[in-house]
């Protein structure tokens, strides 16, 4: 059995995110969903906990049909050297073959631990793009088809919209 992982800090999670997840599954049997930065909330480029950045993802997951038995969801805080990150997320996951990653660091850092690196393709990148949602989210502008449906109306449930807004200190309503 492959089980590999997938990490980000998925702020919020997006269809390019769910095209990733549904890409990594046709290629291993598990995955492992690292929500990184998991310490970090209620700031401009972390604006959800990582409790919510959980049931975001098993919502749409849910949404698009994808078997609970099919993946993990682990929250994973940061650390300050990057040297021994992959190290790091070995002590908080169930053991992985491989990693699917796009981010150049974290492909590094993986690669640099011995594990095998698969880059997922960018899936329309400069439109599912979590800093171009929360940006749009702050602007009052269409952002709801980029993200699942029950992400979008998760969003709204919790006010992380108004959140957004306040953080930034835009009133744009």
């Amino acid at each position: 059995m492959l089980r590999g992982i997938y990490p980000g800090r998925f702020q919020p999670f997006h269809l390019g995110h769910l095209s990733v997840v549904k890409w990594a599954l046709e290629r291993a049997d598990e995955l492992i969903i690292i929500v990184g930065s998991a310490q970090e909330s209620h700031t401009l480029n972390n604006p959800f906990t990582a409790g919510e950045r959980i049931e975001m993802i098993r919502l749409a997951l849910t949404e698009y049909g994808i078997p609970t038995d099919k993946y993990y969801i682990i929250p994973i805080p940061d650390i300050l050297m990057n040297n021994v990150w992959a190290y790091h997320v070995k002590m908080y996951v169930p053991t992985f073959q491989k990693v699917f990653a796009r981010n150049p660091l974290v492909v590094r850092l993986f690669k640099e631990a011995g594990v095998e690196i698969d880059v997922p393709p960018a899936f329309n990148r400069e439109k599912y793009n979590s800093t171009l949602i929360r940006k749009l989210i702050i602007m009052n502008e269409d952002w709801k088809n980029l993200v699942p449906s029950s992400i979008y109306n998760y969003i709204k449930s919790i006010k992380g919209d108004e959140r957004l807004k306040e953080i930034t200190g835009s009133d744009k309503k």
